[in-house]
């Protein structure tokens, strides 16, 4: 297994009956402690209850908190979630929160020099602070892995377009992809001719494209790799995206077959939109199951 490194969001997220913790980055971190590898998370929570206790999550889970930053000033950070009929949901994010103001310390400049694989989003930019420590990280991190979060107001297409040039595999999206690429190329394409697009122009020669319901697209080595996805009976669809993520990491890092490796991630994917919250425990038998259904 391998040694990664998370960055960015951490955080509550309030649904209408109850909260959970998570974040996307946090949530991929989560997911990839499960699957035994080593995982740190550099982030920033404020100096307050809800910050103590997503520090104890990632402790218990067995995550490095060490590059987790405490902020006196900024509290730790919130999201207003609100899920319709089909499980979709929406989202009220709070601006200024702690993780907004993560610092480029010699403490995380070391965690990323010291990992094989450096995950980031690009919720996380919204904020001067936290964007200028994330672009110093990303020219020390080895493999750059860009977890593509649109969440207006909170993104331009300027910051986009950089961090894919920065990244070595991009996961988008299919909404996602099709906005980005919109600001560049004509509407007309279909998704494969966009992901040829985007890896002509950019360096990120590993792309991966959700599709929901409809399973996913990989753009690995040269070649397209496809999933039609699982039937689940979805309850919500937060943190299935980032399940997703980091079980395709997981699988091509250990260089286990593209295809496989698509398949079990979209496996991953479908038993966390079938439960509630964004990281629900998840039997490997579980998974092996949906694979073989």
């Amino acid at each position: 297994m391998a040694n990664i490194t998370c960055f960015g969001e951490v955080l509550w997220d309030v649904f209408p009956t109850h909260k959970k913790i998570g974040g996307a980055p946090l949530n991929v971190a989560a997911r990839l402690q499960d699957f035994n590898n080593t995982v740190s998370m550099i982030s920033r929570v404020g100096e307050d209850k809800k910050g103590r206790k997503i520090l104890k999550f990632l402790n218990a889970k067995g995550v490095n908190t060490e590059g987790v930053q405490i902020d006196k000033t900024y509290k730790t950070g919130k999201v207003k979630v609100v899920l319709d009929a089909e499980g979709c949901a929406s989202y009220d994010i709070m601006f200024p929160r702690a993780w907004d103001k993560i610092e480029s310390t010699n403490k995380v400049q070391s965690i990323v020099k010291e990992s094989d694989a450096f995950v980031f989003g690009s919720l996380v930019a919204r904020d001067n602070t936290s964007r200028e420590t994330l672009y110093d990280l990303l020219k020390l991190a080895k493999y750059k892995i860009f977890d593509v979060n649109l969440r207006a107001p909170y993104y331009k297409m300027e910051v986009l377009w950089y961090l894919i040039n920065q990244a070595d595999f991009v996961k988008f999206n299919d909404d996602e992809i099709l906005e980005i690429a919109n600001d560049l190329a004509p509407e007309s394409q279909s998704l494969e001719e966009i992901i040829l697009f985007i890896a002509k122009e950019t360096k990120s020669k590993t792309i991966c494209v959700t599709k929901g319901g409809k399973g996913a697209i990989l753009y690995y080595q040269d070649t397209f790799y496809y999933n039609s996805g699982y039937k689940v009976n979805v309850v919500d669809t937060v943190g299935a995206g980032d399940s997703f993520l980091a079980s395709i990491i997981t699988k091509l890092l250990d260089n286990t077959a593209p295809q496989d490796a698509l398949n079990y991630a979209c496996a991953v994917g479908a038993i966390v939109a079938s439960r509630e919250g964004a990281n629900p425990e998840i039997k490997q038998e579980d998974i092996d199951k949906m694979v073989r259904s």
